[in-house]
């Protein structure tokens, strides 16, 4: 019987206590040191790995190997062999999205043989299944400062990697992303989501979610609820999200 997949979710942010929350990653990956596929995006400047590889060094004994793919480039999977995790990095949310759609069942498929997923900002909210993108309005109203939108003006749901059964924000108290959630939950975008604040991870396993960091993760359920959870906190996904 497969697994499934053990997430987590970093809601972004470059805080000195994140160390702590990429270590309760490697533990997960099993090894000592294990190794992990960073999937970064070059946006056309040039791909910069240091600033993950050099955070999860800082977490604990690990191999990052990077895996570097260009702005509006189709994945096909290509580095995940002999990696015991893997982890996606930070960026423009609508070209890892373009970048790594094509590769979702893959994806999917590797992870089940018990290896973690470990998503940065971008990397996180792709990790649902109907993933929010980008955007800052609907239906020409706006729900969330228009510099979150990430190039993108409508609020914009594209199919994601399918790990987690609701979609997910990022950045949500420093950028105001929670009415874009909420209003995307209210419009019928998404069924229910979760909200994530930087150097905060939801790390989600076997249906149950927990926060650990110094902000919230947000639930916003499918009647609208919005609830906040910190450090400590946990759900059954289902019962929390489905209402």
């Amino acid at each position: 019987m497969t697994q499934s997949p053990a997430a987590f979710l970093f809601g972004g942010g470059w805080d000195a206590a994140m160390a702590g929350l990429y270590a309760g990653f490697l533990a997960a990956c099993g090894p000592a040191e294990p190794e992990i596929a960073c999937l970064i995006l070059d946006e056309g400047a040039g791909a910069d790995d240091r600033r993950f590889i050099n955070a999860l060094h800082a977490a604990g004994r690990c191999r990052p190997r990077p895996v570097v793919l260009r702005l509006g480039e189709a994945w096909d999977g290509t580095g995940l062999d002999g990696a015991d995790a893997l982890f996606v990095c930070g960026g423009l949310t609508p070209g890892y999205q373009e970048a790594l759609a094509p590769a979702a069942g893959t994806v999917r498929n590797w992870l089940a043989g018990g290896r973690p997923y470990g998503g940065f900002s971008a990397g996180a909210a792709l990790a649902a299944g109907a993933a929010v993108v980008g955007g800052w309005r609907i239906d020409d109203r706006q729900v969330c400062p228009d510099e979150a939108g990430e190039d993108l003006d409508d609020v914009t749901v594209r199919p994601g990697l399918g790990l987690v059964p609701f979609a997910v924000d990022v950045h949500c108290a420093q950028w105001g992303t929670l009415p874009r959630l909420v209003a995307a939950v209210d419009s019928g975008l998404v069924p229910a989501g979760v909200a994530i604040d930087e150097n905060t991870l939801l790390a989600v396993r076997g249906g149950t979610a927990t926060v650990h960091g110094r902000g919230h993760a947000w639930l916003v359920a499918a009647d609208r609820t919005v609830t906040p959870m910190s450090a400590g906190r946990s759900v059954e996904v289902d019962a929390a999200l489905r209402r």
